[in-house]
């Protein structure tokens, strides 16, 4: 048995909350602005509607093995965008519905040999295409809290936390980042994982939840502490005193994934 089932039951769920908040927003909501600088909810509903496509295009590479793109060029991706993003909420929907059942069925259609083919996202590096998987829970986990609408980190499933601060320090640029040891822990106090060696700077501490919204760039650091000379230090005014974390999963996947699906991941 390997990770795939548990993975494509983790997309299911994710997208099936996404679905449900998207159903919520009216035309107007949409026309908000979003998280995202100079994005409405518009632009991220139709950026996660898209994609859904770029993910098959991924899944048909493997299982073809001919080169397909996620998209034809990042200048069209963001043409796209722009032109879904002033779609009515309707419209968005029923986007978002579509794509993420013509996802599903490229999932559920991909042969056993092809989830160990290797694909490429608009940067490198490459990465085995059981990977995809966890690229489109990170983009609908993340982008739901961006569409600000009532689904924030505090929502985001243990798992899915705990694999996205496992990938955030395995693409982490070691020697130069503004910190020197990141603490996970558990709200008990208990340490669940320690990374040192990160590069120069501070030490910081937190629960999964709240260490990944900060370094993720969806929050200014509440619950994530400054730690000096053993002791810690709780931040106030949204984070105030911590460093500027440096850029969030710089690399679209880890360099050294196992090319056969794990069994578990991480």
């Amino acid at each position: 048995m390997s990770v795939l089932p548990a993975l494509q039951a983790e997309l299911a769920s994710a997208t099936n909350r996404l679905l449900a908040t998207a159903a919520t927003l009216s035309d107007a909501d949409l026309a908000v602005p979003s998280l995202l600088p100079g994005w409405t909810r518009g632009h991220v509903l139709a950026h996660v509607a898209q994609g859904a496509a770029s993910h098959v295009n991924l899944l048909t590479w493997a299982k073809t093995g001919v080169r397909t793109p996620q998209y034809a060029s990042m200048a069209a991706r963001s043409a796209a965008i722009e032109a879904a993003a002033v779609h009515s909420a309707a419209r968005h929907l029923t986007d978002l519905e579509a794509g993420a059942a013509r996802l599903a069925a490229a999932i559920r259609d991909l042969p056993d040999h092809a989830w160990s083919a290797s694909v490429e996202g608009m940067r490198p590096p490459p990465h085995p295409a059981w990977y995809a998987l966890i690229r489109r829970l990170r983009e609908i986990g993340v982008h739901h809290v961006d569409l600000d609408a009532g689904y924030g980190p505090a929502d985001w499933p243990e798992p899915f936390v705990l694999r996205e601060l496992h990938d955030t320090f395995a693409c982490w640029p070691r020697g130069r980042g503004p910190l020197s040891e990141v603490v996970i822990k558990r709200t008990s106090g208990q340490t669940l994982t320690r990374w040192g060696d990160l590069g120069t700077g501070p030490a910081v501490e937190g629960t999964p939840c709240d260490m990944l919204a900060w370094l993720s760039g969806r929050s200014h650091g509440e619950g994530v502490n400054l730690v000096t000379m053993g002791r810690s230090f709780t931040q106030i005014s949204g984070g105030a005193g911590l460093p500027e974390p440096p850029p969030w999963l710089t690399m679209p996947a880890p360099a050294d994934l196992p090319t056969t699906p794990p069994k578990d991941y991480p």
